[in-house]
Order: C-alpha cells, then structure tokens, then sequence
C-alpha cells in the first residue's frame, strides 16, 4: 500500500491543473518548476508532492 495524500495536497493540483493544463505534462521534473512558477509553495517538500499529484492527474487524463 502507498501512502495517502492529503486532501489540500490534491486540491492543490487538481485547481492548478485545470486552471494551467497547457503547462503541465506527464513529466515530474517539468512540473515541478512550473509549480515553483505559478504557485506560492513555502516548501520542497510540498512542491514536489503537488507536481507528482499533478504528473498523476495528466497521466489519467491522457489514458
């Protein structure tokens, strides 16, 4: 089993996601700087978080 992400966590990317669906891909690394861009994220740790929720929902939208 995997660990659960919060639920601020999700609506975070899922928010960004809809709002900025050109700039996301299905690539972590690309998302994790166009979080830094247009999010005002205090941590690493929650920036990385939201861009692999964010790599998650565009790998489901795209199958």
């Amino acid at each position: 089993m995997g660990k659960i992400r919060p639920t601020y966590i999700k609506r975070i990317a899922e928010e960004l996601v809809k709002k900025f669906p050109d700039k996301f891909t299905d690539d972590f690394e690309q998302n994790k700087k166009v979080v830094d861009e247009v999010a005002d994220v205090t941590t690493v740790r929650v920036r990385n978080r939201i861009a692999g929720y964010a790599t998650r929902c565009r790998k489901n939208i795209e199958a």
